[in-house]
């Protein structure tokens, strides 16, 4: 009989013991997983730059609809690779379930990266990425096509002896690579007559400058080619300035309101409008879905369209170039899919 009720204590210690540790697995569980850590460090934040706005909104309205933890963590300018290596090591330190990053180098936030992924962190690339594939997923445009629309287009409105330039936007990084070579690609044999490129640090101002000493350089010039908002703006400004417009077309990559004003003044030819509010979304929207476990995309392309004065006010390209205003009537599933 006290073997038996020895017996009985014995499972009942058991009994205890694994509740206790169930629970105790079930909290962490909870504590770690239930509502995932996530850290975005794009290029930059920055309130006068419509794409980055569009972009950054659109992770934040993924994280507040999937309820997940989000902290954007943001240099102060594009071409500031410094200090986006510093927010990347502070966010490895603070070991979130996920690291999202837009890099600012092809090359330099390599190692940093890595080491993310050999902590355990999921690391995800929207907008650009680096020199090696230790990413879970990738969002972004195809910046190839980016820039092959753009050419293919200026192709149509030049002749053998048109003069072009170019005005990047941060030397080096993986998004201005591509698209100069697509650009190039869409030119064919008329590449030849691009007689400059330069950079503009993704600086309105640089890109101004850069532009009016272009335009005294070369005093036959008929096309500058701006490769984001930054060139592209500064560049359209400083022809505007310059009253060249009817002497130089100006051919861009990103939209903004200001970027409509100056097609609507003559100055734009065209623009190439990246879907950034969609990128970001999705963005978020993957990295949760990898998280939880689920099916998900590793390599997403969330698109891009041309913009021209014949097509600018048209009821899809209106949803692109004016995100904020379609988003009221609209939600975000126009920019979801």
């Amino acid at each position: 009989m006290k073997q038996y009720k020895k017996w009985i204590i014995i499972l009942g210690v058991l009994c205890v013991v694994t509740v206790a540790v169930l629970g105790i697995s079930q909290w962490n569980q909870k504590s770690d997983g239930g509502r995932w850590s996530l850290i975005y460090v794009p290029k930059t934040e920055d309130g006068t730059n419509d794409f980055w706005t569009s972009l950054i909104s659109g992770t934040r309205m993924a994280a507040r609809e999937y309820n997940v933890s989000l902290e954007i963590m943001a240099p102060d300018r594009e071409q500031n690779i410094e200090q986006q290596n510093e927010l990347i090591r502070e966010a490895i330190r603070q070991n979130p379930d996920a690291l999202i990053v837009s890099p600012s180098s092809f090359t330099d936030s390599t190692v940093l990266l890595k080491e993310a992924k050999e902590k355990g962190i999921k690391v995800v690339f929207i907008d650009s990425y680096i020199d090696e594939e230790i990413q879970d997923i990738t969002v972004a445009t195809d910046n190839l096509e980016v820039g092959r629309k753009l050419g293919e287009y200026t192709r149509e409105i030049i002749d053998e002896d048109t003069q072009i330039a170019v005005v990047g936007h941060v030397q080096g990084v993986s998004t201005a690579i591509e698209r100069e070579e697509g650009f190039r690609e869409g030119l064919g044999d008329l590449e030849k007559n691009i007689v400059d490129v330069v950079y503009c640090d993704s600086l309105f101002d640089k890109a101004y400058s850069l532009t009016m000493e272009l335009m005294e350089k070369y005093p036959n010039l008929k096309i500058i080619a701006g490769l984001n908002e930054y060139s592209s703006v500064g560049a359209a400004r400083a022809v505007r300035d310059a009253n060249a417009e009817d002497k130089i077309q100006v051919v861009g990559v990103d939209s903004s309101q200001e970027a409509v004003d100056l097609m609507e003044q003559g100055i734009f030819s065209c623009f190439v409008v990246q879907k950034a509010f969609k990128m970001g979304y999705l963005g978020v929207k993957e990295t949760i879905r990898l998280l939880d476990g689920e099916a998900y995309e590793e390599n997403i392309n969330s698109g891009c369209e041309m913009v021209t004065p014949d097509n600018m006010y048209t009821s899809e390209i209106e949803k692109l170039i004016f995100p904020f205003n379609t988003l009221k009537t609209t939600g975000a599933a126009g920019e979801k899919s």
